[in-house]
């Protein structure tokens, strides 16, 4: 499996792993001046498509970096991009030197009413074959009040896309394997969104407290996305942390 991904900019290495309700487009706002910044498509995302066996994203992004010629590279991950950027991180941590996490998942994290209701929701949808009212759902769910019409748009677009890809596709899943937060040296930031679901403070809280030095941020101003919803104000954050 070879993953779509694309490759700009010149420096350090930087890898931006994108969200569920995403693919690499979402990066498209971004702006990391002095890196090379690579973005991967997951499969079943963007031009990645569905294999047909099982796989582990966080040993398809290393792979993908080991092709690049990259010894250690940054991460910036959003949502469940921060679920395989923390496996990354954890499971190979001479790699990576700065992890940013834009309300990351991660798996086996107690849930919450607000997203278990939202999941139903969305599992009801697609039980209908009723994308278009998925894709509503996702995009009213994940964008908080600063996101624009055309923000709007394009998060609308690469869902669509993946449920699309995804629906028909064959039963299979990823392999998930166990990993100690602790285990990470990478310096680590935790960001969440005010406006997100509470499962996603408690994530953020709990990576703060169990990843040695990691650092903290909540924003009053964001919802699930925020790379998406004010460029403006996330671009300097996560810009000074990679610096240093």
């Amino acid at each position: 499996m070879t993953l779509a991904y694309d490759v700009t900019g010149d420096g350090p290495a930087l890898v931006l792993l994108h969200s569920s309700v995403c693919d690499r487009r979402m990066w498209q706002p971004f702006e990391a001046p002095g890196f090379t910044q690579i973005r991967p498509d997951f499969r079943g995302f963007g031009e990645t498509p569905m294999p047909t066996s099982e796989w582990n994203n966080a040993e398809d992004v290393l792979a993908l970096v080991d092709s690049l010629g990259i010894d250690q590279f940054s991460l910036v991950a959003a949502s469940m991009g921060g679920r395989v950027g923390l496996e990354i991180a954890a499971r190979w941590p001479s790699r990576v030197s700065s992890l940013v996490l834009l309300c990351s998942a991660l798996r086996g994290f107690p849930s919450t009413p607000d997203a278990d209701e939202f999941d139903e929701q969305e599992e009801a949808l697609l039980e209908k074959r009723d994308l278009e009212a998925a894709v509503e759902l996702n995009v009213r769910t994940w964008l908080g009040p600063l996101a624009t019409d055309e923000t709007k748009a394009l998060v609308a677009t690469m869902q669509r896309n993946a449920f699309e890809v995804q629906i028909d596709a064959p039963e299979v899943g990823p392999r998930h394997e166990a990993f100690d937060l602790s285990a990470i040296t990478a310096r680590t930031l935790a960001v969440s969104g005010d406006h997100d679901f509470q499962v996603f403070t408690n994530i953020a809280d709990h990576v703060a407290e169990q990843v040695p030095g990691a650092q903290r941020v909540s924003l009053d101003w964001a919802g699930h996305l925020p790379s998406l919803e004010s460029p403006e104000r996330i671009n300097p954050l996560v810009q000074d942390f990679l610096r240093g």
